[in-house]
């Protein structure tokens, strides 16, 4: 008979945690370009929404009106407002199946502590009506 090797251990890669999706987001790894083009539903290659506004911002008529706009936009738009615009463009979302389960795991936390106060309150009236009622 043939000499049997024993079997291997299948090794399941542990998830990736926020932290590290963030860290990864931050760096730029796995994050497609905005200038690149995009797939479509049928498979079609499309270009981003913004491609033609680049075209135009970056043609000679445009070139003189940038500096005079850029001073323009920081005297009318508050300085919290662009930190927050530039914030809210580094955050990770996560997706639709976290989501869900993680507002599932609250709702569950939300009702059991709901019930655990409630038990505690009718307790301690049960015991001061006694004490102070008698």
């Amino acid at each position: 008979m043939a000499d049997k090797q024993p079997a291997k251990k299948r090794q399941v890669k542990n998830p990736e945690t926020f932290r590290e999706r963030a860290i990864k987001a931050s760096e730029g790894v796995d994050r497609p370009r905005r200038t690149e083009k995009v797939k479509s539903a049928g498979g079609k290659l499309v270009k981003p929404i913004g491609a033609p506004f680049k075209k135009a911002a970056g043609s000679k008529p445009v070139k003189p009106l940038r500096k005079p706009a850029h001073v323009l936009g920081k005297i009318i738009v508050p300085t919290y407002v662009r930190n927050s615009w530039q914030e809210l463009r580094k955050v990770t979302w996560p997706t639709w199946e976290e989501s869900r389960r993680l507002t599932v795991a609250v709702l569950i936390f939300a009702i059991i502590f709901g019930a655990l106060i409630a038990a505690v309150d009718y307790g301690l009236d049960k015991l001061f009506r006694n004490i102070l009622l008698k």
